[in-house]
């Protein structure tokens, strides 16, 4: 395109086209106007432009702006048309003399680029999208410096609306009033922002979209947070002030903000070609993470959603799911579930009419629309079940009632509402935020780590400043110390000076001082020369060198530095934070479960080496004698072997455990079921695991009780104990069980109580009993300590748990068997070798001792042969005073086998035990499970360990 020359002299400049030898000038003058028109800036209505924002101008309102300061005071001045014959147009204006006009020659479509450009950045900046750092947007920070400037602390009275309003619109955002008030409005609702940041007094609008009082009878002030939060430190240069928009004052860049503002309550707007959406979150799980950065640069995404979960709404709710979550802290995108949160009550127990009880609902919706919206699709018939809605919300809290009629099931309107309403809405996440002047995506860590950059910065420089500040005072307090040693001299110095600058140059020649010290020793006045005030001359100085060695210090390493914003935000945290009020349900759903519609039926779940899991019914493997091959538990892939045998109910949670101590959950029903012969569902398919991780215990969980936990115990002997509580909600993505050393994993995780004893053996035999309650209750993401002293070549092979009720009847069990007749004592302790040998010995030839101990014999083993897992039998007795339990037995080839314990021979710990399962085609035994017959048909046993 050739160029085009605009020539920008008269103020009542006209772009019109010349006579041209040109085929079609004004065909070609007419495509000039349309693309004049795709700019704002280019418009002729927008060449009148003041200079109100300079820091905002284009470089072509710049060329503009001086053109004008340029132009000669002339009549009007009359536009001519001139053109070069090739397409271009100049616009000119025809004077006297012509030179003083000035030519700006420029490819339009290059000026129309820039200037959109340029106007498109001074939204982004200067309106729609919040800083990283401060986690503001101009006009909240406007807002705030302003009221501070007025005083209106939390402390004070409160002021006009309008009067911050004004004070902001005349100093600061030369914009619309309403946007000024709307802004301070959605500050002040504790609806909108999770931490407001304003005191509102009047009525600021209501959480059924109802409209603000005007400002006029409106009030505000400061929230104690927000002095605490972003003002604390402002009049100590912590940040840069800028000229105002007319250059007749300064306003802060920023605010040094103590915490991520912009996670703490989030942030919304849509500016040209991008938007950002970015969620709140709780005040106490904002300082955790940061301080989780702050201690572990290289944290993982996983290790900090181990403190920040997902974000907490200011209205409460339900978030379903965390894969939404994930993603955004990932990427800086992703979508949140959120749900409301209800109640079913009884309303009349004759005739069994219920009600729908809505306590919350999601963030950012009208609670009226959502009222109307529910009578429109019954007036409609779109939803059945509802008799009646009203709303009997007050200051108390919310409360919609929705009234079912008589049959109608609770769980289908409840699902159906949130299948057709607002009770169920989705949070599109877009964490975009401006950092280093340039707009951008960030997820979770990347934005914790350039507010963590702000905030060293921040107080980089408030110590700097405190440190010139006391070094100066200092100064001025050794002059006066001076002053004060030679206090005779001095005022015979003061009372012979003609002057005060005399008698200033004559203590400077005296005693050596500074201007500034000469200047303060002449400033005391007389009552101040007292032995008392010398006194406190010289614990000031004291005292200011104590603060300046502590700046000094202070300054002399970022570690330093990070451990007072670590300490800083932990106090906020302790005066501010409050619990969380969005709570996170184990779901990636919003419709009916199907948990209400699956019958809690008994299943076995087997589980092979490589991660192959099948649900098969209870009938699927009739009992056996010992001794014989067994059943096939189905098709394995090639190199494959069993690993787990299980035996659960239908809606249990089943705790998946790594290796590599991370545990995953999810419910036994959605493992798909299959018969003896197939090979299974791959893991990878149900759970969410890394590259070459394994899963080597599942526990079954109907429950989540405070009464019981989790012992776990890794090959190399590490053993703790974890509440069972902890592990009640587990992300899809896995939670840290424990914490490992290198080249060691988890192997074994067991359910226990305080009052049962853990029995723990190697593979070399040896047995070693412990109380429960002597193991250390730990965090999740802990080590443990060690369990057994194990001899060189040894490692751990089996544990198992000795329920409390079986050791407190050891002696009560034993006299029943020697009345009887019965074989030796019992309870005992079940051994299986991996050449398929076994015997039972009586727990009472062991002794409980502590941790960290050889422990005893258990098994005398050949030396092709070592332990492959260890029960505790004797618990179930059927009418004889005999074992009724069963043991299941899988060979590394598949192969199943299921015995009576009372077949297998009682022995002394030195024996090498019986045959259990013929081995010559099947290799090792790979793993074996115990199941009691207690309380449960033949066909329906379960299953009380599993040993992998």
């Amino acid at each position: 395109m050739k160029p085009f020359h605009l020539h920008f002299q008269n103020p009542n400049l006209l772009l019109c086209p010349s006579p041209s030898p040109s085929p079609s000038p004004s065909m070609a003058f007419s495509t000039a106007l349309r693309v004049l028109r795709l700019s704002p800036f280019l418009q002729p209505s927008r060449l009148r432009l003041s200079p109100s924002h300079p820091r905002l101008l284009s470089p072509f309102q710049h060329r503009l702006i001086s053109a004008r300061a340029s132009r000669r005071p002339a009549a009007a001045a009359r536009a001519v048309r001139r053109s070069d014959g090739n397409g271009s147009v100049t616009a000119t204006t025809e004077s006297g003399n012509s030179s003083e006009g000035r030519v700006v020659p420029t490819e339009l479509h290059k000026e129309a680029t820039e200037a959109y450009m340029a106007y498109a950045m001074s939204v982004l900046l200067g309106r729609a999208l919040p800083d990283v750092r401060d986690g503001l947007k101009p006009v909240h920070r406007r807002i705030l410096f302003a009221m501070h400037e007025l005083g209106l602390s939390s402390k004070k009275p409160f002021k006009k609306c309008a009067r911050v309003v004004g004070e902001v619109l005349g100093k600061f955002h030369p914009h619309g009033d309403t946007a000024v008030y709307d802004s301070l409005v959605r500050m002040a609702q504790d609806f909108s922002l999770r931490s407001p940041l304003i005191q509102g007094h009047g009525n600021f609008g209501s959480i059924d979209a109802d409209p603000p009082a005007a400002m006029r009878y409106t009030e505000c002030r400061l929230d104690d947070l927000t002095e605490a939060l972003l003002l604390a430190d402002l009049e100590q240069d912590t940040v840069d002030f800028v000229p105002n928009f007319d250059n007749s004052q300064k306003e802060p860049s920023l605010l040094p903000a103590r915490l991520p503002t912009l996670l703490l309550n989030g942030s919304s707007g849509i500016a040209v070609g991008m938007a950002t959406n970015i969620p709140p979150h709780n005040l106490g799980e904002v300082v955790d993470v940061l301080c989780v950065l702050i201690h572990n640069p290289e944290a993982t995404l996983q290790e900090l959603l181990e403190y920040m979960p997902g974000p907490d709404f200011p209205t409460g709710g339900l978030i379903m799911g965390n894969l939404g979550i994930l993603e955004a802290y990932r990427t800086g995108r992703g979508r949140v579930v959120i749900r409301g949160k209800t109640d079913i009550e009884l309303l009349d127990s004759k005739t069994k009419r219920t009600a729908i009880i809505i306590k919350e609902i999601p963030y950012q919706t009208n609670k009226a629309s959502l009222v109307e919206k529910i009578a429109e699709l019954v007036e409609n018939k779109s939803l059945d079940g509802i008799s009646d809605i009203r709303d009997e919300s007050d200051r108390s809290g919310m409360r919609i009632v929705i009234e079912l009629k008589r049959g109608s099931d609770p769980s289908i309107v409840l699902n159906n509402l949130y299948r057709l309403t607002s009770l169920q809405s989705t949070f599109s996440c877009n964490m975009v935020g401006i950092l280093n002047g340039q707009p951008k995506q960030m997820g979770l860590k990347e934005l914790l780590q350039a507010f963590l950059d702000f905030r060293c910065s921040v107080v980089e420089r408030r110590a700097l400043f405190k440190l010139s500040q006391a070094r100066g005072r200092k100064h001025i307090v050794e002059g006066i110390l001076i002053g004060f040693d030679n206090l005779d001299e001095v005022i015979c110095i003061i009372r012979e000076a003609s002057s005060n600058s005399a008698a200033a140059v004559g203590l400077r020649n005296a005693f050596g001082l500074s201007e500034k010290q000469a200047e303060a020793l002449l400033d005391i006045s007389l009552r101040r020369l007292t032995l008392r005030e010398s006194g406190n001359f010289l614990a000031e100085s004291k005292s200011l060198m104590e603060q300046i060695s502590k700046l000094e210090e202070l300054l002399s390493s970022r570690k330093n530095i990070l451990e007072l914003i670590e300490q800083e935000a932990i106090e906020l945290k302790n005066k501010f934070a409050n619990p969380r009020r969005s709570m996170l349900e184990d779901t990636d759903n919003g419709q009916l479960e199907d948990i209400d519609v699956i019958p809690n039926e008994d299943m076995l779940l087997a589980l092979s080496e490589k991660g192959y899991l099948k649900r098969m019914k209870p009938s699927t493997f009739n009992l056996q004698n010992r001794g014989t091959v067994g059943k096939s538990v189905g098709k394995l892939r090639v190199n494959d072997s069993m690993s787990d045998f299980i035996v659960c109910r239908a809606h249990d949670h089943v705790l998946y455990f790594s290796d590599k101590g991370t545990v995953y959950s999810a419910r036994a029903y959605k493992i798909p079921e299959c018969s003896r012969t197939a090979a299974g569902t791959p893991l990878v398919h149900i759970l969410s695991l890394s590259d070459g991780e394994r899963i080597t215990s599942i526990i079954p969980v109907s429950e989540f009780v405070e009464d019981q936990f989790l012992l776990m115990l890794t090959m190399q002997g590490y053993i703790k104990r974890v509440s069972l509580n902890l592990f009640s909600s587990i992300r899809s993505t896995g939670i840290i069980a424990i914490q490992l050393v290198p080249d060691d994993e988890l192997k074994w995780v067991r359910l226990c109580t305080n009052d049962d004893l853990v029995a723990m053996a190697s593979h070399n035999g040896m047995v070693m009993l412990c109380q429960c309650s002597k193991i250390r209750t730990l965090s999740r993401n802990t080590r443990g300590s060690p369990a057994m002293r194990l001899k060189n070549g040894d490692s751990m092979a089996s544990v198992d748990i000795i329920p409390a009720a079986m050791w407190n009847n050891l002696e009560t069990l034993s006299k029943y068997r020697e009345n009887s007749g019965k074989g030796q004592k019992g309870p005992w302790l079940l051994f299986v070798s991996e050449n398929g040998h076994g015997k039972r010995v009586p727990l009472s030839s062991f002794r409980v001792s502590s941790l960290n101990r050889v422990g005893l014999v258990g098994y005398k083993f050949s030396a092709e042969d070592r332990l492959a897992a260890v029960f505790v039998v004797g618990f179930s007795l059927a009418e004889d005073g005999e074992s009724d339990e069963q043991v299941v037995l899988v060979s590394h080839s598949g192969t199943v086998n299921r015995i009576k314990v009372r077949d297998i021979s009682i022995q002394s710990r030195f024996a090498r035990g019986v045959i259990l399962m013929r081995l010559d085609h099947a290799g090792k035994i790979q793993s074996a499970s115990l199941i009691s017959a207690t309380d449960c048909e033949p066909e329906e046993e379960v299953l009380a360990t599993a040993q992998g």
